[in-house]
């Protein structure tokens, strides 16, 4: 019988196996900024390189130290110390750490744009073993974005990375990294084709990544979006900007990574899409006496101490433009508080503002396995007609209804135990949505049991203005459409995984007992 041919690594998969043998000196949560920061100096030393070669065939070899001549076509200018090939020729050097914090320190001064978002004197703090990040310099090197025009090898290198770092640090960790399923998902129901987008909570900017293929795959132009956003933490901040660098995404991000609610970084923004995935049921986010008078409640109650889900709903809808439209996720209780989040979700839908509620499956964030919700919010739900990339749309009058929608049953596994919607799911859950909301669908849409419902504001205020799908979605049979054998061989997958699991903890508490002279037995 012949050998079992063996799959060939990704470049994905070599570089997380490299960055895995940086552990013992250095935690995931930093590692990841380890080998980001890496991947970013041999991205920018690639496209320097394949410009610098563009300015000698066309004679301009006396202007190839000149950084205009690069920032003219969004390159960043290198100093020779922030060279790739200068960091290769010196990796065996004791003193390798120190060059790499040179070298970020001056990509940062040679090109503004790069202002804040890359680590500072952050490589020769973190004492990592020298013939370790040798090793990962030697991985990294193999990456050839020269053969890559749209850059898509560098980007699909980042968010493979960012989506195992937020496996690896597990539930509570991996805030800055939203699923890259749900931002397509959000993308193809708000449809950014032009205008400002913003995202009050952008982690690592994935949110904007996915809207700029959005316009790609629709054959729209980047150009035409303009990006903000605001970070809290510093560090995710600064992966925010290297991520959208490497895409070459202007972006306003702010002065600093700063806290949306105490220190609005975008006062005055209107912005014509948001897309946010804010932390779930934020506690104690302010003071019983701070931000009683912040002019983002206007017209509403103050949003309670106890829980920020209200907060971020009023900061997204301070922020939309008349035309407006927002997709964002929340924790499942927003849709049934009660109290100041009543009378606040009470005015949101008088004001005609809540277009859907869509509920999605379990188990689709690394950091998390609830279900959540995607709310999309719109400024103006009257009959209009709109021009979304080159053609006129005309959309119904939807002011007195919300559209419904339980995808709980939807979704594909994917790494054993996390679910994601695939490219045909994603389409055809935007195409229903769409229908819904335009002229010329009426027979298209319809309700379907189990799935979604078109509800009238009195059905809602009949049920205590709750927005939960299920007190309107007609569910027939809960069973019915549950694939039970896949179901099974899913939690037979997950149990054997355990179970794996705890052998091998059994066998390291063995080993250590063993090496601790108890010579146990097994």
């Amino acid at each position: 019988m012949a050998k079992k041919q063996l799959k060939e690594k990704s470049i994905e998969e070599t570089l997380w196996d490299s960055a895995n043998k940086l552990r013992g000196s250095v935690e995931p949560s930093e590692y990841k900024h380890v080998v980001l920061s890496l991947i970013f100096l041999k991205y920018a030393y690639d496209r320097f390189v394949e410009r610098r070669n563009e300015l000698i065939a066309d004679g301009k070899e006396a202007f190839v130290e000149q950084a205009v001549f690069y920032n003219a076509k969004n390159v960043f200018y290198l100093n020779e110390i922030s060279r790739w090939g200068y960091l290769i020729e010196n990796a065996k050097q004791n003193d390798i750490a120190i060059k790499i914090d040179a070298a970020l320190a001056q990509v940062e001064k040679d090109n503004p744009t790069l202002k804040g978002a890359l680590p500072s004197n952050y490589y020769s703090g973190l004492g990592l073993d020298r013939t370790k990040l040798a090793s990962l310099l030697d991985v990294i090197s193999k990456i050839d974005t020269q053969k890559d025009k749209e850059h898509d090898l560098i980007g699909r290198v980042y968010e493979y990375f960012l989506g195992k770092f937020a496996i690896a640090e597990g539930k509570g960790k991996g805030e800055y990294y939203t699923p890259k399923t749900i931002v397509n998902l959000i993308a193809e129901m708000i449809q950014p084709y032009r205008g400002k987008i913003y995202d009050p909570c952008c982690g690592s900017g994935g949110m904007f990544v996915q809207s700029m293929k959005f316009i790609e795959a629709h054959h729209g132009n980047k150009k035409d979006i303009s990006v903000y956003g605001q970070e809290y933490t510093n560090t995710t901040y600064k992966l925010a900007k290297m991520n959208l660098a490497i895409r070459g995404i202007a972006c306003n991000l702010g002065e600093k990574a700063a806290d949306t609610f105490h220190d609005d970084q975008h006062k005055d923004l209107k912005a014509d899409f948001i897309m946010a995935n804010p932390p779930f049921n934020q506690k104690a986010w302010r003071a019983e006496n701070e931000l009683t008078n912040d002019p983002r409640w206007h017209g509403y109650e103050v949003p309670p101490t106890s829980n920020a889900n209200y907060g971020w709903i009023l900061n997204i809808v301070s922020k939309l433009s008349a035309n407006g439209m927002a997709g964002f996720l929340l924790a499942n209780g927003a849709l049934s508080g009660d109290g100041t989040e009543l009378n606040i979700r009470r005015q949101l839908l008088k004001n005609h503002l809540v277009e859907a509620i869509v509920i999605l499956p379990r188990n689709m964030f690394y950091s998390t396995d609830i279900s959540v919700t995607l709310w999309i919010l719109a400024g103006n739900r009257k009959a209009r007609t709109v021009e979304q990339n080159g053609e006129l749309v005309n959309y119904r009058n939807r002011e007195n209804e919300v559209l419904f929608i339980d995808l709980r049953q939807w979704g594909e596994p994917f790494e054993k135990k996390y679910i994601q919607f695939s490219g045909e799911q994603i389409a055809q859950i935007a195409e229903n949505f769409h229908n819904w909301q335009r002229e010329g669908h009426e027979q298209t849409y319809r309700n379907v049991p189990e799935y979604c419902y078109s509800a009238t504001l009195e059905e809602i205020e009949a049920k205590g203005w709750s927005l939960v799908p299920s007190k309107y979605i007609e569910f027939k049979n809960r069973d019915e459409g549950i694939d039970f054998d896949t179901k099974m061989t899913q939690l037979q997958s997950e149990m054997q995984e355990l179970l794996r699991k705890e052998d091998e903890s059994k066998k390291e508490l063995l080993n250590l007992f063993k090496e601790l002279g108890y010579g146990l037995e097994e």
